[in-house]
């Protein structure tokens, strides 16, 4: 059934020989390359090898089973096992997304609601700023946008691994690029004297975050504003021309930083963003499907566009791309998006594995 599968372990075999050798960690980029090949493959030759093993205990099984029918359940029960790992393996077969291991830029956008929806943007930057904790993730807030009242207009945070070689679906992108879209609250707003719920929305937008060889930026193609940064207090604040506004003019993407005292600090900033919105902006051109999917993030920050729907009074929390719906929104607000993450995880892979099937 899974024949092609032993050129791979062939691969893994010669991956695990050639990263023993000293002398090909002299080439640092060379040597990260193989090890994240390495470790794209190490899952699926555990899972053959445990598969393969389990074929043949079915085989031994059947063949004692002829003379003491003791066998016959061990026989059942290896056949389960196998059965249990042919899914797994078909899984890991997949064609992966080929920026699963990469870090990403994440951006919560107050929309619908007016100061409400900035507070609930601050929640869920909250949210996952606690997620990262959890796992092990580092995280930067690259440029922000308070509110009067404590919230954030907008923001973008860089959330980060620890730069080790990870497993297949491990890495940053493959958590958080299901959380794009329009997340709507239900609930009592502080600004609201008589105790009615309100609904509003903030959007997140997130895309990997590229490396400077990955996407070419002509200087002259750039258009760089400086102006005053905005906020409610703080030295620097409307005192410098020290916020930053960078606009590609091929494309009109823009991205702007206002979060450090140095121009030079919030231009790179801004740089980082914009690689990344140029990053996105490529893989849309050149694949229709990542272009569906990222556009289907967030394109205007309104109710009916929602993905996710967070009912307070209830403590309820839904997502409405997979059906997931849970009473523990207090719990996910601290940042436990595992069940969540995992419910987008399970569909993009039904999903993919159909489609698969299908060919």
């Amino acid at each position: 059934m899974f024949e092609a599968v032993e050129e791979l372990l062939i691969e893994h075999a010669g991956l695990e020989e050639r990263l023993a050798d000293p002398s090909v960690h002299a080439d640092q980029a060379n040597a990260r390359k193989l090890a994240k090949r390495y470790a794209e493959l190490t899952p699926i030759t555990r899972t053959y090898r445990a598969w393969r093993q389990a074929g043949e205990d079915i085989a031994a099984a059947r063949e004692f089973a002829a003379e003491d029918p003791d066998f016959i359940a061990e026989a059942k029960a290896a056949e389960q096992r196998q059965n249990e790992l042919t899914e797994e393996l078909r899984l890991l077969l997949v064609p992966r997304d080929p920026n699963d291991d990469k870090d990403v830029i994440l951006e919560v956008k107050a929309g619908e609601g007016g100061e409400e929806s900035a507070l609930f943007a601050g929640d869920l930057l909250r949210m996952y700023l606690r997620f990262a904790e959890r796992v092990g993730w580092k995280t930067e807030i690259i440029d922000s946008n308070e509110s009067d009242l404590g919230g954030y207009k907008d923001v973008s945070v860089a959330v980060k691994t620890k730069g080790s070689a990870l497993e297949p679906g491990q890495g940053v992108w493959a958590k958080l690029k299901y959380e794009g879209g329009v997340h709507r609250v239900q609930r009592v707003p502080a600004t609201e004297s008589q105790g009615r719920i309100h609904t509003s929305a903030a959007g997140v937008l997130v895309t990997p975050e590229a490396e400077e060889v990955e996407v070419e930026v002509n200087q002259n193609d750039l258009r760089i504003d400086v102006y005053r940064s905005s906020g409610p207090g703080g030295q620097s604040v409307n005192t410098t021309d020290s916020a930053v506004r960078i606009t590609h003019l091929p494309t009109g993407i823009v991205a702007s930083c206002q979060n450090e005292k140095s121009q030079l600090q919030n231009k790179e900033s801004a740089m980082r963003i914009l690689r990344s919105r140029l990053l996105a902006a490529a893989v849309e051109a050149a694949e229709q499907e990542a272009s569906d999917a990222r556009r289907s993030q967030v394109r205007t920050v309104d109710r009916s566009e929602r993905i996710r729907t967070y009912n307070y009074p209830e403590n309820r929390i839904s997502d409405h791309r997979t059906g997931f719906k849970a009473y523990n929104l207090d719990q996910v607000l601290d940042g436990d998006l595992n069940a969540l993450i995992q419910s987008a995880v399970d569909a993009d892979a039904a999903a993919k594995l159909a489609a698969a099937q299908e060919q």
